[in-house]
């Protein structure tokens, strides 16, 4: 039997809704160019590699087949390709081409003159009627058309999946107008890595701090088997807020004395041999809205950016490819966004 939660809401001002997965924001590019990112951030320490990424072109899709030959070509989804890395861009136009005249279209390849950036590629995705786009190999879906003036419900149904599954997301929805769902369309799926989907308006996340504090103060937290014994040699406290039971650590520490604990921690650890995790959080928007996700009992919680509200939610499933779904009037007006979870994600 179905159970049906709130999570809380969303403001939309901009009309156009981003879900994505909220651990990979450090990496959005807003309205600058992709290429601005640091490849570090990547996890990319090779120069030649990063030399690649940062170098990576953009192309768009032109002829009167484009865009059956984008979707045939099926390597992205939407009507462009992007980040295609710069030692790889000849053999990708050549593979492209290739495939045109093998099923007979009219259509070529034309390398953008700047990398589109990661907001132009949603609120283009949005007038595109919705969809999905790649952010650095991350699928991110955007909507347009979604109410700019008022809340919107975030609702979750959880069902007892049994097979010693157990309880779970079904799937997350937002909930744009009330009416009668006569269609429902694919607007494809979402990547997670990091066990949560976040819903954002494209303009508030370019003001999204992942990393940055906002307020030059960090916490440092640790747990695990060997945590007591941390937490007699540092003389670190249980560290406090709600649904952190079992944490040690300390909180409201200047950045670069916060850091200096993690490291001591770390060194500690790996010296020793001692099992436990240790964990770095720079007072950020990121920081903020994961505290609320552990106090509650939902696993959802909410941070202003802005004119806006974004809500960022535990999948309950950990990590997979999750289908996007919108629902649809007979007059082909949005009713609902969903994303749909399943036993194997």
């Amino acid at each position: 039997m179905e159970e049906m939660f709130e999570l809380g809401t969303v403001s939309c001002p901009s009309g156009t809704l981003v879900l994505i997965d909220g651990g990979y924001l450090g990496l959005w590019s807003g309205d600058q160019s992709p290429a601005d990112i640091d490849p570090a951030a990547l996890g990319i320490e090779d120069a030649a590699m990063a030399a690649d990424v940062t170098g990576a072109i953009d192309f768009v899709v032109s002829g009167p087949d484009a865009s059956e030959a984008v979707r045939s070509f099926d390597r992205q989804p939407g009507s462009r390709l992007h980040d295609i890395p710069a030692s790889k861009a000849a053999e990708f136009e050549a593979a492209f081409d290739e495939h045109c005249r093998s099923v007979g279209l009219d259509a070529r390849l034309e390398a953008l003159p700047v990398r589109e950036a990661h907001a132009h590629r949603a609120r283009r995705t949005g007038e595109e009627g919705g969809g999905g786009f790649l952010m650095f190999g991350v699928p991110v879906v955007a909507v347009g058309g979604v109410p700019r003036s008022r809340h919107l419900h975030v609702l979750a149904t959880r069902v007892d999946h049994g097979h010693g599954v157990g309880e779970r997301w079904s799937e997350i929805s937002i909930r744009m107008s009330e009416g009668q769902v006569t269609s429902s369309v694919s607007l494809g799926d979402i990547g997670v890595d990091w066990a949560r989907v976040l819903f954002g308006d494209v303009d508030a996340l370019g003001l999204w701090l992942h990393d940055e504090p906002a307020d030059g103060l960090a916490d440092v937290a640790f747990w695990g088997a060997d945590a007591d014994e941390a937490a007699a040699t540092f003389a670190a406290p249980e560290l406090g807020p709600l649904g952190e039971d079992g944490v040690r650590g300390w909180t409201d520490l200047p950045v670069s004395e916060a850091r200096d604990r993690a490291r001591a921690l770390l060194r500690w650890k790996d010296e020793t041999g001692r099992r436990m995790a240790v964990d770095f959080r720079p007072h950020s928007h990121h920081w903020q809205i994961m505290r609320k996700i552990r106090a509650s009992p939902v696993e959802a919680g909410s941070v202003e950016l802005g004119d806006a509200r974004v809500l960022c939610a535990m999948t309950s499933w950990g990590d997979g490819f999750f289908p996007v779904i919108a629902d649809l009037d007979s007059s082909g007006d949005l009713l609902a966004v969903r994303v749909c979870f399943s036993e194997a994600p």
